[in-house]
This record gives structure tokens, sequence and C-alpha cells, in this order.
């Protein structure tokens, strides 16, 4: 009989060396160092090179055929098939590889509320990246949960053979629905472990009826909530850790009958260029109990250089939510009163900030507009303009469709504003405009966070159909057209056509004929 994961793991473990359970986070740091896993900051982090591999590989992702994948998973680019014997016999040699190692093991959860949490128990070769799941993952999980458990095991040091394992390089991340297991091997980075977890939150939770979500949230002085949609480099992180608001979490969220809830314990946050002057929680969380990911420390002071891009754009902190001060204890909240899509433009002609109807809500969803940034994922380099449906493709078993429409059931039934927000380039395209400064975007998400943007009046982008405030506290006016701020109009709008046209050409994938941006608006007026 074919192994669950549980059964997996438990024979892995039988077969390690010295297993350690449940450590600290200052006992995994210590294990850490002396393997010689990474080093200490001077501000107390733990700071790791992940070498070949500094981002995501999506290409490397799989899901197993069984009966449920087979049923329910949209494959494609985005879910690669793999055979059930073939991701079995994977299984086994890494089983042998382990053999003899020492490993360790957190039992942690993903999920706040209980009613829909799941169990994890997560076996790491390395000790930081046990200590990234406790910063990641919940570290207490309900007494009792409505799923079974998954297991995840993660060992870097297992090379993949593509001619023997079925799989496309030396790195692998797999996921058996069937046997509640996920398996990495070959990469060090760790964003795929936890996006892995979030993968798997995105299959089983739509069919409980609730919405898993990429997206950061946050909660205002009165309890109202606000989500940032937006794929990594896009401001989820930015925009939802606000000196003025509490933050429920940065990235990964469900939407149940209850209201928002988190399925993370930590954050995973962008750190190249950061400061403490325009993000104070995010610099102020890095200390010790956080792990700094290619990240560049002076040699002799230890001091983090985060402006180092020399290893990769994609430098990363991951802390625990604990650190920053008024984070929303339990994880839970109420319905969101305010949605933002975040875009980072890379063409330079999206507005700072719109106004979007339902119909047009669900059409930029679905678009999932933005621009992969440097390092997020393998191969990036500069930005790319690309679309990824609900602003988080990469990690959608399901068909796009099915997360689109109960995401629209949801606004309409709590009556949600919905704006898009642009935080990449203005006043040109990347290299030749300008990334738009983060003071004006705060200013923007506080202005419609508070409803100051209600009953301004607006004017409507003729490519995109997007209604435009004409004026916003704490922003120059000339700041919110987005054509006004290029020194050549002409040539933005010819930008501007060559994205709605994208924008068409990319609804083809969502059935009948290419719809722009603008026919989306004409079809709301009407």
């Amino acid at each position: 009989m074919a192994k669950d994961g549980q059964m997996t793991v438990d024979e892995i473990l039988r077969g390690a060396g010295a297993v350690h359970y449940n450590l600290s986070t200052a006992a995994l740091v210590e294990h850490a160092i002396r393997r010689g896993e990474g080093k200490l900051a001077a501000n107390g982090a733990f700071v790791a090179e992940t070498g070949k591999y500094t981002g995501r590989s999506p290409k490397d992702k799989f899901v197993v055929r069984e009966p449920w994948s087979e049923q329910n998973v949209a494959w494609g680019p985005v879910n690669q098939p793999i055979e059930q014997e073939k991701f079995d016999a994977l299984v086994a040699r890494v089983v042998e590889y382990l053999r003899g190692k020492e490993l360790f093991v957190f039992e942690g959860a993903a999920g706040a509320n209980p009613k829909h949490q799941i169990r994890v128990r997560v076996v790491t070769e390395l000790a930081w990246h046990n200590a990234f799941a406790r910063n990641l993952l919940l570290r207490q999980p309900a007494a009792e949960g409505p799923f079974a458990s998954w297991s995840l095991v993660y060992a870097p040091g297992f090379q993949a053979v593509p001619e023997r394992d079925g799989t496309r390089s030396e790195a692998f991340i797999g996921l058996d629905f069937s046997k509640r297991l996920v398996l990495i091997v070959g990469t060090c980075y760790a964003g795929e472990l936890k996006k892995s977890v979030f993968t798997v939150m995105n299959g089983v939770l739509p069919e409980r009826g609730v919405l898993p979500m990429h997206c950061g949230a946050n909660v205002g002085p009165d309890g109202d909530v606000a989500l940032f949609f937006g794929l990594s480099g896009t401001g989820k992180t930015t925009l939802s850790s606000d000196e003025g608001r509490n933050l429920l979490g940065d990235d990964e969220h469900g939407w149940s009958d209850e209201g928002v809830f988190n399925f993370e314990g930590g954050c995973y946050a962008k750190t190249i260029g950061l400061s403490r002057k325009a993000e104070p929680q995010i610099w102020d969380a890095l200390r010790f109990g956080s792990i700094l990911e290619n990240v560049i420390i002076d040699p002799v002071t230890r001091v983090p250089n985060y402006d180092d891009g020399s290893l990769t754009e994609n430098t990363r902190g991951a802390y625990p939510l604990d650190h920053i001060p008024g984070a929303v204890e339990g994880g839970v909240a109420g319905h969101p009163r305010t949605i933002f899509f975040l875009s980072a433009d890379a063409f330079g002609v999206l507005p700072p900030i719109a106004r979007l109807d339902a119909e047009q809500a669900m059409y930029y969803f679905l678009s999932g507009y933005t621009s992969k940034l440097a390092g997020t994922e393998r191969g990036v380099t500069s930005p790319e303009a690309t679309f990824s449906t609900a602003f988080g493709e990469p990690f959608l078993p399901l068909p796009p469709q099915r997360y689109a429409t109960m995401l629209g059931e949801l606004i309409a039934r709590h009556n949600v504003r919905v704006f898009l927000v642009n935080t990449g380039w203005v006043g040109g395209p990347y290299g030749v405009g300008r990334r738009i400064e983060l003071r004006y975007t705060r200013a923007m998400v506080r202005a419609a966070l508070a409803g100051e943007l209600d009953n301004v009046t607006m004017q409507r982008e003729p490519h995109f159909g997007l209604m435009i405030p004409t004026s916003c506290p704490g922003v120059p006016s000339e700041m919110l057209d987005p054509k006004a701020l290029w020194s050549d109009r002409d040539a933005y709008d010819v930008q501007a056509r060559q994205l709605a046209q994208r924008f068409a050409e990319n609804y083809r994938r969502f059935g009948g004929s290419p719809l722009y941006p603008a026919e989306v608006a004409t079809r709301s007026d009407a």
C-alpha cells in the first residue's frame, strides 16, 4: 500500500540520526550557526545565503496526478502534472538520502480560524529552514481541525535527476493532494516552503466555501478591515504594515462567512532598499528571531546593507508577527470594507489610484496585471509585464474563475469598495520614468480608507476607463493624472494602447473575444 505523508515522515524520522522536535528559535539559530548555515547580523537577525536559487522556481513545481487532482486541478504551465509512480519513486530516494542525517521537525498549522485550519508537520534538513517555518506558520495549532494533517519534507541537499525523476532540473517542488504531502528538494530558497503551504490552502479551502487570497490585511482603529492584493514585490507587506493600523498579516488570508483570517504566523518582506524612515515597522521587526535571506552584511561590523543587491534584488526578511507592534492577536478580523489591487506597472501608464466598480473589479482581478520584479522568480532580472489571475496564479491549483466568482459574490454581499493602485512607474516606462514615491502611495491609501475619495470629483481615463480622483489629501494633483506626468503625451498614448491591447489579449484565456479595459467601463455605464 502506498504511504501517505505522515507514514513517509515517520519512516524518515525512524531512519534519521539526531532528530530535534519543536525547538525554540534561539536553539534553532544556535544549531544553524554550529552547522555553518549562516551568520548573525548586528541587529540579531540570522543571515543565510540560498545559493543558486534566490527566488521561487515556478517551472519546477508539479502536482501529482491522482483522483482528486484529476477532477479539480487546472492543469497547465502553473500546475504541471507528475505521475504518482514517478513521485513515489522520488520520495523513496529522498527517504534514503535523509537516512542517518540530523533533522529538524516543526509541528505547526496554517489558518488562524480553527474552523478552517490545517496542521502541518515540517521536516527540514537545515536548521534555519525550520526556524523559517516556525516564523511563517502558526506555532500553536487548534486542538482539533476539520482537515487531516499535511506533511512537508524539505531536503535542499538532494539533487533531482531530470532523466530519472521526471523533473525539469535538480530542483523539485511537488504536491500530492491525495497523500497530503509536499516535497521540496534541490533549492534552498525558503519562500518555496511558505508558498507550497499556501498552494495547499488554495486547493482545499474553496470546497468549504472559504476564499483563499494572496493579499495583505490590516485593521483600522474602528475595526475596519482592508485587503491588499498583489504579487510579490508590489507592496503588500509595506502597505499593510502601517503605523496607523494593526497588521492582520502581510501575504496570505482566507475570507469566510465569519470574516477574514490570516494563514500565517509571520511576514516575509522584501528588504532591498529598506530604510527605517520609509518602513519603520519592518526595519524594527528585523532583529533576533528573524531571518535574512541573501542580505549582504559588513564583514567586520555585521551591519546589514539593504541597498546591496549583488546576490539578488529579491533579498528577504522573515519575522514573526509578534515583532510588529499592535499586530492583531489571534489572526482573525471582520469582513473587509476596502480592497486594493496593487499593480507595479512597468509601462508607467496606470494611474497611481483609481476607483473600480463591480464589473471592473472582476476584470482586474481576473487579469491580475503587474510586473514581476527583479529576483522574485528565478531568471527575472528586470521588471516584466505579466498577468497573474487573482494576483496569485502561481499558487492556484483550481480554475481561476472559481476564485474570481467567490470574490465577486463576497464584494457584492458586503458592499466593499475596490481601488486599483499603481505602485510601479509613473512619467514613463521602466528605465525612463520613476518609481512612484511610497509617501504618495501611503497618502492615497489612507485617504481611500478614510472615505476621503468617495465624494471627490473623478475623471475618466480613456484607455482603461478608470475613474481617477482629481484631488487627494497629501498628494499633488498632478501626481494623480498618469498622462500629465509624461513629458511626451503622445508617447503615453502609444504605451497605454499597447498595455490595453495586452489586457484584451490576456482576457481571451477566459473564453470569448478580447475584452478591452475601456469596454468594461462602457458596459458598466450602460
